[in-house]
C-alpha cells in the first residue's frame, strides 16, 4: 500500500490529542525511541520511514484505507453498537463505576462505537426514598466521573444512567461519556416517583462546570450520518416528542430502561420498538436492568435489544447479563428519512453537542440473511406462503371479473414459474368458485423439450383437473425460420427468441378464441436481470409472478409440494429438482443442457443483489462487503465478484424491457413495476457502478 505520509502524520497527531495520549504513552505503545517521538511530532524530521509510521498508526489504531487515509469511523455506513447489563450492587456507585469500567472496556475491544446501560444502573433503580440521600447522590456523581477518568482514552461513546440532584428537584438522567469527558445530561421525561418530569432545565453546574441539560443531540463531528440522542423506556410508547422533532436527523436512540418483568411485557415493549423505529426511521439500542436490582416486589431480566426501522437486529437472552453488540446501519437509515421524506413532527427546542470519534478497524458482527425475500422458520414460512398465494389469486380474480375472462390461459413448461401461476390460477378459480376446466394449460413443446419437464406439465394439468392443450410450435418455427433466412442450425439469439415469441403468440391467439386472458409467468428475478425475451415471455394480460423472485417462488412451490399426496407430490417435488432452464436449446441425449443458471449467475445471489441494491440502496462496494461474510466458504470472493458485476451489467442494459411490462401484482417490499413501484430510464448509464466495482476488484 503507499501511504500520503503527511496526511497520516497529521492524523496521528490529532488522534494523539484526542485520546490525549503523551508522547511517553506513544513511544511505550509504539516501542520507539522517545527521541524520534519528539522529533516527529515536533515536525523536526525531513521524513518518517514507512516502517516507524506503521508503529505509530498500530499504536494509535489508526487503520490507513487504499488511500492512505484513515478508514471512516464506520465502514459502509454501519455503526457497532452495544447494550450492556451489569449484575450491579444495590446503592454502591464506587463498586458499579469499576463494572462499568470492565464493560467499557470489553466494548471497546469488540470495536463498539456506542455503548448503552440501564437506566438508574450506577446505583440501582430500586432505592425507594433512599434517592433522596445525599451520600447516594454525590458518590454517584463521584463515581460518573471516575468512569470518565478511567475512559479517557477509549474510543467508546458510554451512556450510563444515575441520579442527580438539579434546583431542588431530582432526575433520573443518562450522562453521555466521550473520552474522558461528560458531553451532557438527558433526563427521563416519563419518571415516576420520587423522580420528577423534566422541567426545561438547559444547563447544570457540576464541580464548577456547565453540561448541557435536557434536550440533546449528539452529533459526530467527523461522519455526519452518525447521531443520536437519548431516551428511555417511558418514552417509546408514549411517542417521544422530542425524537419525532428531530426524526429527520438523528440516526440512533440511546434507550435507557429499568422496567420489571411480567408476563407479556417483553412482547408489548418489542412491539412498540418495532413500530417506533420503522416509523421514523430509526435505530435503537436498548439496554435494561437486571441482576443486582431488588426483588422485594418485582424482578428485572436484563433484556437488551438492538433494533433498526422496524427489525430486530439481536437481542439478550432474559435474566442475563453482559454484553449485545450489533451494527446498525446509519446510511440505510438516512436514506430512507429522504424516501419517506421524512421531516420533524412538530418543532421542540434541544441543543446539539458534537463529539469526534476516532476511525479504528472495523468487523462486521451483523449477519445478513442468504434469503432475504424468504422468511425464516418452518411456521413463518407457512404463514408467509398462504399470504402471498392469497395476494396472488385475489388480485388475478378481480382482473378475471373485471375483463369478464371466460378463461385463463397460460403456457406451462413443467418448470418453476410456470406451476406457480398455475396454482395460483387454479386458487383464483376456486374463489370464484369457477369450473377450473375453464383453466387452459398449453404445453408448446420445441426443439428443447425433454420428456422430463412436458411429463411434469402434464402431470400438474391433469392433477389439478384443468383443460389441457398440447401445440407442438416446431414446425411454426421452422416456417418462421425459412420466412426470415434464419439457419436452424444455428443455435443463436434469433434461434431462441423466435421459440419464445411463437409461444407467446400462439397463447394471445389462443385466449382471443377461448374469450380469456393470458396469464403471465415471469419472476422478479428474471425482470431484473432481464431474463426474459423481450415481447415474447416478457408480454402477457397479466403477470401473477411479477414481484416474486426466485429464492421465494421455490418455497412457495416447495409450500404447495407439503399440502400434496401421490403423483402430484411427486411432480412438484421433480419441478423443484429439475434445473431452471427456458429449454431454447436441443437436449443432449434428453437432458437439458441450457441451464440458466450457468449462464446469469446463481438465483440465490442476484436475489441477494436485487434485495440489497433495489430495497436497501446498497452501493455495489457495499454489497459486496456483506455478500463476502454472508457466502463466505460458499462462494469464493471472484465468484461473488463476477456475478455481482453480470447482475448490474444487466440491470441496467435490460431496463427496456422492464418499462413495458404487463400489470402485475405487488407482493413484497421490492417491485420493479414503472407504474409507481420503480422509477428508471432506460437509457442511464451503468458506468459509475462498474467503475466503483473495478476498484474493488478482488
Amino acid at each position: 500500500m503507499e501511504y500520503n505520509i503527511n496526511e497520516l502524520l497529521q492524523q496521528a497527531k490529532m488522534v494523539k490529542n484526542d485520546k490525549k495520549i503523551t508522547n511517553g504513552k506513544l513511544s511505550e505503545l509504539s516501542s520507539i525511541p522517545l527521541g524520534t517521538i519528539n522529533k516527529i511530532m515536533a515536525g523536526h524530521t525531513k521524513s518518517v520511514k514507512i516502517s516507524t509510521l506503521e508503529r505509530i498508526l498500530n499504536a494509535l489504531s489508526i487503520i490507513p484505507n487504499e488511500d492512505g487515509l484513515k478508514s471512516s469511523v464506520c465502514d459502509y455506513g454501519f455503526i457497532k453498537v452495544g447494550a450492556y447489563t451489569p449484575e450491579i450492587r444495590l446503592a454502591n456507585p464506587t463498586y458499579n463505576a469499576k463494572l462499568f469500567e470492565g464493560a467499557i472496556a470489553l466494548a471497546e475491544k469488540q470495536g463498539v462505537r456506542l455503548l448503552v446501560f440501564p437506566a438508574l444502573s450506577l446505583t440501582g433503580s430500586t432505592l425507594g426514598d433512599i434517592f433522596y440521600q445525599p451520600t447516594l447522590l454525590d458518590t454517584a456523581l463521584k463515581a460518573l466521573f471516575s468512569i470518565a477518568r478511567a475512559t479517557v482514552h477509549s474510543n467508546v461513546l458510554s451512556v450510563v444512567g444515575l441520579p442527580i440532584a438539579v434546583e431542588g428537584c431530582l432526575y433520573s438522567v443518562g450522562a453521555v461519556i466521550c473520552r474522558g469527558e461528560i458531553l451532557g445530561f438527558t433526563p427521563d421525561n416519563y419518571a415516576k416517583p420520587p423522580f420528577s418530569s423534566f422541567n426545561g432545565v438547559k444547563q447544570i453546574i457540576v464541580n464548577g462546570k456547565k453540561y448541557p441539560f435536557g434536550n440533546i443531540l449528539y452529533s459526530c463531528k467527523n461522519y455526519a450520518n452518525f447521531s443520536f440522542t437519548v431516551e428511555f423506556s417511558g418514552n417509546v410508547s408514549a411517542i417521544n416528542p422530542f425524537i419525532n422533532s428531530i426524526a429527520n436527523k438523528v440516526t440512533i436512540s440511546a434507550c435507557l430502561t429499568a422496567v420489571a418483568e411480567t408476563v407479556g411485557s417483553s412482547e408489548r415493549f418489542k412491539a412498540d420498538l418495532s413500530s417506533v423505529t420503522r416509523k421514523i426511521n430509526v435505530g435503537y439500542v436498548v439496554a435494561g436492568a437486571g441482576y443486582g436490582e431488588s426483588t422485594t416486589d418485582c424482578v428485572f431480566a436484563g433484556r437488551n435489544y438492538i433494533y433498526e426501522n422496524g427489525n430486530l437486529l439481536k437481542e439478550s437472552k432474559a435474566f442475563t447479563s453482559g454484553l449485545t453488540v450489533s451494527d446498525i446501519d446509519v446510511e440505510f437509515l438516512l436514506r430512507e428519512k429522504m424516501k419517506n421524506k421524512l421531516g420533524a413532527f412538530a418543532p421542540c427546542e434541544y441543543e446539539t453537542v458534537e463529539f469526534s470519534s476516532i476511525a479504528e478497524k472495523f468487523t462486521l458482527s451483523r449477519e445478513f440473511e442468504k434469503y432475504p425475500f424468504v422468511p425464516s422458520g418452518k411456521g413463518e414460512i407457512e404463514r408467509r406462503a398462504e399470504l402471498v398465494l392469497d395476494i396472488q389469486a385475489n388480485a388475478l380474480k378481480r382482473r378475471i371479473e373485471h375483463v369478464n375472462a371466460k378463461t385463463v390461459v397460460l403456457g406451462v413448461s413443467g418448470g418453476l414459474d410456470s406451476t406457480l401461476a398455475l396454482i395460483v390460477c387454479v386458487r383464483a378459480m376456486r374463489l370464484l368458485n369457477r369450473n377450473l376446466k375453464d383453466i387452459v394449460a398449453v404445453t408448446m413443446p420445441c426443439f428443447g423439450t425433454t420428456k422430463r419437464t412436458k411429463n411434469n406439465a402434464v402431470n400438474l394439468a391433469n392433477g389439478f383437473g384443468v383443460t389441457l392443450k398440447e401445440i407442438n410450435i416446431k414446425n411454426s418455427v421452422l416456417s418462421h425460420f425459412s420466412d426470415i433466412g434464419q439457419d436452424p442450425t444455428v443455435t443463436d439469439v434469433t434461434y431462441e427468441n423466435s421459440q419464445a415469441r411463437e409461444r407467446t403468440q400462439v397463447l394471445m391467439d389462443y385466449a382471443n378464441k377461448t374469450g380469456g386472458i393470458v396469464v403471465g409467468t415471469g419472476d422478479l428475478s428474471e425482470l431484473a436481470l432481464g431474463w426474459a425475451t423481450y415481447n415474447g415471455d416478457h408480454m402477457s394480460m397479466y403477470g401473477v409472478n411479477a414481484s416474486i423472485p426466485k429464492t421465494l417462488l421455490r418455497y412457495l412451490v416447495g409450500y404447495e409440494s407439503s399440502r400434496s399426496k401421490g403423483l402430484m407430490k411427486q411432480t412438484l417435488d421433480d419441478v423443484l429438482a429439475t434445473p431452471v432452464s427456458p429449454e431454447l436449446v436441443p437436449a443432449k441425449e434428453g437432458e437439458i443442457t441450457q441451464k440458466t443458471e450457468d449462464i446469469v449467475g446463481p438465483y440465490t445471489l442476484h436475489d441477494f443483489y436485487l434485495y440489497y441494491a433495489i430495497r436497501r440502496c446498497y452501493s455495489p462496494s457495499k454489497i459486496f462487503y456483506i455478500a463476502k461474510k454472508t457466502f463466505d466458504g460458499e462462494y469464493s470472493p471472484e465468484t461473488l465478484y463476477k456475478w455481482l458485476k453480470n447482475f448490474y451489467n444487466r440491470f441496467f442494459n435490460q431496463q427496456f424491457k422492464r418499462s413495458c411490462v404487463p400489470d402485475g401484482v405487488k407482493v413484497g417490499s421490492v417491485s420493479l413495476s414503472p407504474r409507481g413501484e420503480f422509477s428508471m430510464p432506460s437509457d442511464a448509464y451503468k458506468a459509475e457502478w462498474l467503475l466503483e466495482l473495478e476498484n474493488i476488484k478482488p
